[in-house]
C-alpha cells in the first residue's frame, strides 16, 4: 500500500512539474508543416519557460530534455518508416534509431534550460540573454557532428514573408532569436502580472522587444518592395522542372531502368511542346534521376543524349558516378550539366553527405556498422570548390551560373553562400524525397529552401523525384509547386539577381555574436559575484 502511494506521488509530482515541458515540445511541432500553425511558435515555449522558473538547475535540465525529446520525436517521426521500409531495418531497430537521435537533439534545449538558470533572472535583459542562448545552440547544432538543423525554430515562419526578410543579414537564426525573445517576454509577463510571484520591471523588456519586432517587420516590408523592384528590372530565364515520380522500390530495379528514362524523356518532351513559345533555357531532372552510371551504360546514356539534342537546350541531371583513384573505386552523388549538344560542360559531386544514409562515418573503424538506407549508395565526399555550373540563356544570349545543392545540402546555409560567392546567380536543389512517403518530411524539407533564397537573394528551382518540386523567388515567395507523387513538369520564367547579400558576404556573424554575448554575460556575472564576495 505504501509503495503504491509513493508511486502515485512520484507520478503526480512528475506530471505537474514536467507536463508543461511536454506540452511546449509538442506545440512546437505544430508550428511546422504539415500542421503549419506558424503563429503558435510565438507562445509555444511559454508554459515550459514559466515552469522552469521554480526549478533547480538539475530539474531545468530534465525539463528541457523532455521538451526537446517530445518536440523532435513528433517532428522527425518519419525517420522510422524511411529506414524501416527502404533501409530494411527491423521496426524495433528503426524506432531505436529515432529515439537515439532524439536523445541527442534533446540535449540542446536541455542545455538551454540548464544555462538559463545560471543567468540573472531578475535582469531586464534576461529575454535577450535567453534568445541569444537559444540562437547560439541552434547554430552549433547546425554544424556539430556533421550537422542536423532540422527543426530550427525560424524555419516555422517560412510563409511569413515580412518577418523572414531579416535572414539576408542574420540567416534563419535571426528569426529564431525573435521567436524566443517574444516567448520569454510573454513568460515574464505571465509570472509578473498573473502569478505575481516575481517582481520585475516590465517596461524596458516590452519596449526593446516591441522595437526589435517592429524593426524587423519594417525592414521586411521595405526589403520586399526593394527586391520586387530588382526582380522587375532583372534578367529573366526560363527553367523547366521534371518530376518523374519514380517509386523508390522500383528506382534501382534493373528491369525498370529503361522505363524510368523513357518516362523522364516523355515528360520533358511533352513540357517542351506545351511551352513551345517560351523555350526553356534549362531543364532539371532530380537527384539520381538516372538509375545508372551516365556515360558508362552507353545504351541508356545515348537515350538521354538524344533527348537533350532533340530539345536543343541545357539539361541538369542527377546521376550516380564513379572514378578510380589509386586502385580504389570511389562513388559520387553527381549532378551533370549538359549543353544543347549533350556535351557535359560541368559536374558537381555532393559534398555534404547524409551520415549512415550515404556513407558510414569513420567507416574504416566502425566496420560493424552499415548504412541505414542501403539503396542510397556508398558515396564519397565531393569537390570542395563549390563551383557553379554554367548554362546559356537562349533569348538573351548570355550565360547564367547555378549553384547545385543536392538533397540534404539545402540544410546548410554555408553551402549556398559559397556557390553565390563563386558567381552563382541562381540556385537549384535536386532531391529524391521518395523515402519520406506521405509524411510531413517532404513539406518540411521544401520549407527550408525558402530561407536559402532569402539569405542569398537568389531564385531557387527545386526538382524532387516525387515532389515537392517548385520555384521560390529571391524574397522567399513560393511561386509554384507540384503535387506530391504525381508525374508532372512545370516551367517558370524566373529572375536572375546579381547582388550579394550581407549574409552571403559575412556569414553567421549574428549567430556567432549571440554565442559571444552569452560568454560575456556569464563572465560579467562571475566578475560581479567575485566583487560581491570581496566587499563582504
Amino acid at each position: 500500500m505504501t509503495v503504491q502511494k509513493n508511486n502515485n506521488f512520484v507520478l503526480k509530482y512528475f506530471s505537474s512539474k514536467y507536463f508543461p515541458a511536454l506540452i511546449s515540445g509538442m506545440a512546437l511541432t505544430l508550428c511546422f508543416p504539415k500542421a503549419g500553425l506558424s503563429y503558435l511558435a510565438f507562445f509555444a515555449l511559454v508554459p515550459w519557460l514559466v515552469s522552469i522558473q521554480s526549478m533547480t538547475s538539475k530539474e531545468s535540465f530534465y525539463s528541457g530534455f523532455i521538451a526537446g525529446f517530445f518536440f523532435f520525436l513528433t517532428l522527425i517521426y518519419w525517420i522510422v518508416p524511411t529506414i524501416h521500409v527502404y533501409g530494411g531495418l527491423h521496426p524495433v531497430l528503426a524506432i531505436s534509431t529515432l529515439i537515439l537521435l532524439c536523445f541527442y537533439l534533446a540535449l540542446y534545449p536541455a542545455i538551454f534550460a540548464f544555462l538559463l538558470k545560471k543567468i540573472d533572472q531578475k535582469s531586464c535583459f534576461a529575454p535577450i540573454f535567453a534568445a541569444c542562448l537559444w540562437t547560439g545552440l541552434e547554430y552549433i547544432r547546425t554544424y556539430a557532428f556533421t550537422g542536423f538543423s532540422w527543426g530550427v525554430l525560424g524555419y516555422s515562419q517560412y510563409s511569413n514573408l515580412s518577418l523572414i526578410q531579416i535572414a539576408d543579414f542574420s540567416g534563419v537564426y535571426g528569426v529564431s532569436f525573435l521567436i524566443v525573445l517574444i516567448n520569454y517576454l510573454l513568460a515574464v509577463i505571465w509570472m509578473t502580472v498573473v502569478k505575481k510571484n516575481l517582481q520585475k520591471k516590465l517596461f524596458l523588456p516590452v519596449i526593446y522587444t516591441a522595437v526589435l519586432v517592429a524593426g524587423a517587420l519594417f525592414y521586411g516590408n521595405q526589403k520586399i518592395n526593394a527586391i520586387d523592384s530588382q526582380i522587375e528590372a532583372a534578367q529573366k530565364t526560363n527553367i523547366s522542372i521534371v518530376q518523374g515520380n519514380i517509386k523508390q522500390d522500383l528506382k534501382w530495379n534493373d528491369a525498370f531502368k529503361a522505363r524510368t528514362i523513357e518516362k523522364y524523356i516523355r515528360l520533358s518532351k511533352a513540357e517542351a511542346k506545351r511551352i513551345e513559345s517560351k523555350k526553356a533555357d534549362l531543364v532539371i531532372w532530380p537527384e539520381t534521376a538516372l538509375p545508372f552510371y551516365y556515360g558508362f551504360d552507353r545504351q541508356l546514356s545515348n537515350q538521354v543524349d538524344q533527348c537533350v539534342r532533340s530539345l536543343k537546350t541545357n539539361f541538369l541531371i542527377g546521376s550516380p558516378a564513379f572514378k578510380s583513384d589509386k586502385n580504389q573505386i570511389k562513388f559520387y552523388n553527381r549532378a551533370y550539366m549538359l549543353n544543347r549538344f549533350s556535351i557535359v560542360t560541368g559536374t558537381y559531386d555532393k559534398h555534404h553527405l547524409v551520415p549512415f544514409g550515404e556513407y558510414v562515418p569513420l567507416g574504416d573503424y566502425l566496420t560493424f556498422l552499415g548504412k541505414i538506407t542501403a539503396q542510397a549508395g556508398n558515396f564519397s565526399i565531393g569537390d570542395k570548390t563549390f563551383k557553379p555550373l554554367e548554362f546559356n540563356n537562349h533569348t538573351l544570349k548570355v550565360t547564367h551560373k547555378t549553384g547545385v545543392l543536392i538533397c540534404f545540402e539545402i540544410l546548410f546555409p554555408s553551402i549556398a553562400s559559397k556557390f553565390v560567392k563563386n558567381g552563382a546567380d541562381i540556385l537549384t536543389t535536386i532531391t529524391n524525397d521518395a523515402w519520406f512517403g506521405h509524411t510531413s518530411a517532404a513539406p518540411q524539407h521544401f520549407s527550408i529552401a525558402v530561407f536559402r533564397a532569402v539569405e542569398s537573394r537568389r531564385t531557387i528551382a527545386r526538382a524532387a523525384n516525387t515532389g515537392i518540386s517548385g520555384f521560390i523567388d529571391p524574397k522567399g515567395k513560393i511561386l509554384e509547386t507540384t503535387t506530391l507523387f504525381t508525374d508532372q513538369a512545370i516551367t517558370r520564367q524566373v529572375p536572375v539577381l546579381k547582388q550579394i547579400s550581407f549574409y552571403t558576404k559575412y556569414g553567421d556573424i549574428f549567430a556567432i555574436s549571440s554565442i559571444v554575448a552569452i560568454f560575456f554575460a556569464f563572465m560579467l556575472k562571475g566578475i560581479r559575484k567575485k566583487a560581491g564576495e570581496k566587499s563582504k
